[in-house]
């Protein structure tokens, strides 16, 4: 039979009141008594249950996570980011997924309500009328990558921008004079900002040339489809920018097919750094996005709000990116 809080009272000679103190970090019990009772609870190999526990403490020990998708190295790496810093804090993360539709998320935000002590939320149908309907407003919220405004949620974002307008011109700077830009998801805040980026840089820097937007979904399979495309012409652009790296290795396997060099017949950029950048060849300019680190401050952000309710809100930065280059843009 499991070993009960009962037992590791009646064997620690202490009430059961006690023994849940001592294991709950309370400071009415003495560093003796506390250091005694966790001895034997860890002789008898006790465990806590944790919905008794929730009872007493009204927290579950749990965030809640909603992303537009589990498949990939960008939702990996975030996940291990808000994984290492849940743990760092004793929290547990619960994953879902809204596959990129409105009523699966607001279906995932449901599930979760009394499950989890906060939501961190990355999905492209998230305002603030959805999270009015689909989220009790006492649930402390991050929000990840969105346009919302709003003085009751918090808001991390990276610069898509930025990052997008720095690597056009990078690559115009490399002698490139024809760029080329492989779009995301219509409705996705990074894929507008970085698709804004891109416009803005080659009217700013190479107000001449053509401005050349081949549509995407983020997908490496739409990244593919979209070198395919440009190959076709037989003119191809000089260099071509993709919205994400997993885009960006979809390219570079139909340029490959193509018959076409990179960087020597068209350079190629993408976004994100995701892991497997640099290991494809060539190696992929892209520019970096600390994802692991997103997730990390975005945990942190919302254990924050959870264990400080009334304090109030810090505004979020706004996280940098870089350019880093390698051998797929010719400017190594």
């Amino acid at each position: 039979m499991a070993v009960t809080i009962r037992d590791v009272a009646r064997e620690a000679r202490v009430s059961v009141a006690s023994v849940s103190r001592a294991l709950n970090g309370h400071t009415s019990v003495t560093d003796e008594t506390r250091q005694r009772i966790t001895s034997i609870a860890a002789r008898l190999r006790y465990v806590p249950h944790s919905a008794a526990r929730s009872l007493i403490t009204k927290r579950t020990q749990t965030i809640g996570a909603l992303l537009p998708d589990l498949y990939g190295e960008f939702f990996s790496e975030l996940i291990r980011g808000i994984d290492l810093a849940a743990r760092a804090r004793g929290l547990h993360l619960l994953v879902s997924s809204s596959h990129g539709d409105t009523d699966e998320a607001a279906t995932a935000l449901r599930a979760m309500q009394g499950r989890v002590d906060g939501m961190l939320i990355l999905s492209p149908h998230v305002d603030a009328a959805f999270l009015r309907a689909n989220l009790p407003e006492s649930t402390p919220a991050v929000l990840l990558n969105s346009a919302l405004k709003s003085p009751q949620f918090d808001v991390l974002n990276i610069d898509n921008y930025g990052g997008a307008h720095a690597m056009t011109r990078h690559l115009l700077d490399a002698g490139h004079t024809s760029v080329a830009f492989i779009s995301g998801p219509e409705d996705n805040f990074d894929a507008q900002q970085r698709e804004r980026g891109y416009r803005e840089a080659m009217t700013a820097f190479a107000p001449k040339a053509a401005v050349k937007v081949v549509k995407g979904d983020f997908s490496e399979d739409s990244g593919y489809a979209a070198g395919r495309a440009l190959a076709k012409g037989g003119k191809s652009p000089r260099a071509v920018f993709a919205a994400n790296d997993m885009m960006a290795v979809g390219c570079l396997r139909a340029f490959t097919e193509a018959g076409l060099s990179v960087p020597q017949d068209v350079a190629l950029a993408g976004f994100d750094d995701i892991p497997i950048a640099r290991y494809v060849t060539p190696a992929l300019t892209t520019v970096r996005v600390r994802i692991a680190d997103l997730g990390r401050n975005a945990l942190e952000r919302v254990a924050i709000a959870i264990e400080k309710p009334n304090q109030q809100r810090r505004a979020a930065p706004t996280l940098a990116c870089e350019v880093v280059v390698r051998a797929s843009s010719g400017g190594h």
